[in-house]
């Protein structure tokens, strides 16, 4: 159904509860090249049996906790800046009325209920429930870093939020939506603080001008594409992997990433109908964090990811081994991408540094973001686990993937699927990817 009735009733700033001073750090080379991405958006949805749970005391309770999180997480309560030589950093100063701190927004849409939403596929119907939908990161020179839109369902809550993508990754986002979560469930304290000292992963200045565009920022044009959200259960993943890893020679095994990833390679490589000779990339944006030397603490706070890519020819992963075949690909490109690999890029990214754009994914690609590892049906703010977690419509194309943690829990995993619309309906009628027939023709391991 569309959201059509979605009331913004009140949008305040929030800033850490207390003064903190004049912060100030770099951004990266790490941070630097997806300033010309989307902000990172999510959406968590939650159902309560008593609308009572969402009223104004707890936006107030919501409110607090964000403001004790950020005194950890305050560079999400500044803004970008750059000097004259075009260098980016992050600025925090609590004495300067500009810096805003985070856009928090309250919203209504009281005829909507949660099971409206739970079945929604496709992102159109979900853009009113997430703010800054369009917006640059580069746009962080004027806008605040993050922004919050808490909007009250029939029976209950949907929690939207869009992070400047140039200021941190998956990684740091789910580290700090579950520390303000915590927060909120009673905690004194966060488990785990954030690592804030960029420095330590890359020291580089590098001089960007770039400038602001002209008014709110659009979508590139591109094909009208379908979004579509495959879960595979547990016991599917499984059969994936043991399939993958019993057509290979290679005698290090594949790990569910790069199996479940070449399936999903495969199987819309084969709904696009490529020609035998064509090449599709595949792209995945890697945590570097155990990759760098020294290596950093998983809770760096920033970018400490590199999109890593390969390819190969649409013919051999069509083949009887072409799940091997790209398990094999993907797997070696991983493995190469060490310590010198990452200096290597960086090095040759500083010397002409180039801004990320959707469409510098490669040909006939399939990108894979986000991870299954990120604990998100764990996030309580102290009414209960989320009944959905997804991804807003920003920094979609075709062949974007995102995997996230499955909602029926172990090895499970959300297969979110952005594709050309007539590449999407092949795609759903494909019974191998969805794992329906055995070769004896019996129905194991569906798929939803």
């Amino acid at each position: 159904m569309a959201i059509t009735k979605v009331k913004i009733m009140n949008t305040t700033h929030v800033k850490p509860k207390n003064p903190l001073g004049k912060k100030q750090c770099n951004l990266t080379t790490f941070d630097l090249p997806y300033l010309a991405f989307y902000y990172n958006q999510k959406l968590l949805l939650y159902k309560t049996e008593s609308n009572v749970v969402f009223d104004e005391d707890v936006v107030e309770k919501l409110k607090d906790g964000l403001r004790l999180v950020l005194e950890d997480f305050y560079q999400l309560a500044g803004k970008l800046a750059k000097d004259d030589a075009g260098v980016f950093r992050v600025e925090y100063d609590a004495d300067d009325g500009e810096i805003d701190g985070v856009e928090f927004s309250v919203a209504a849409a009281d005829d909507v209920s949660v099971d409206d939403l739970t079945g929604e596929d496709g992102t159109v119907t979900l853009k009113e429930l997430v703010p800054y939908n369009g917006i640059l990161n580069v746009e962080g020179l004027r806008r605040p870093l993050l922004a919050v839109q808490v909007t009250k369902l029939k029976d209950g809550l949907a929690m939207g939020l869009a992070f400047n993508h140039a200021v941190l990754d998956g990684t740091s986002t789910w580290h700090f939506i579950s520390s303000w979560a915590e927060l909120c469930h009673g905690a004194h304290s966060i488990s785990a603080q954030p690592f804030l000292d960029r420095s330590k992963a890359r020291n580089v200045r590098v001089n960007l001008h770039l400038s602001l565009p002209n008014g709110d920022s659009a979508a590139a044009a591109q094909p009208p594409l379908r979004e579509k959200v495959f879960r595979f259960s547990e016991s599917a993943v499984d059969t994936v992997k043991s399939r993958t890893n019993a057509s290979g020679s290679d005698s290090k095994p594949f790990s569910t990433f790069q199996s479940l990833s070449a399936h999903i390679w495969r199987h819309v490589t084969l709904a696009r109908g490529l020609n035998p000779g064509d090449v599709t990339v595949f792209t995945v944006f890697a945590d570097c964090r155990r990759r760098v030397d020294p290596p950093m603490p998983d809770e760096y706070f920033g970018n400490l990811i590199q999109a890593i890519f390969t390819g190969t020819a649409a013919g051999l992963l069509a083949t009887e081994g072409g799940p091997a075949i790209g398990a094999t690909v993907i797997q070696k490109a991983i493995a190469a991408h060490d310590a010198r690999a990452i200096q290597a890029r960086n090095e040759e990214w500083e010397k002409s540094p180039k801004i990320f754009q959707w469409k510098d994914a490669g040909a006939n690609c399939v990108a894979v973001g986000s991870s299954p590892r990120f604990r998100v049906y764990d996030v309580d703010f102290g009414w209960g686990k989320p009944e959905f977690v997804r991804s807003g419509s920003n920094n979609r194309f075709d062949g974007m993937v995102y995997l996230y943690q499955g909602k029926s829990g172990g090895r499970s995993i959300d297969v979110e699927i952005s594709l050309e619309a007539s590449v999407m309906e092949k795609l759903e009628k494909d019974a191998d990817f969805h794992l329906k027939m055995t070769e004896e023709g019996k129905t194991v391991n569906g798929i939803a």
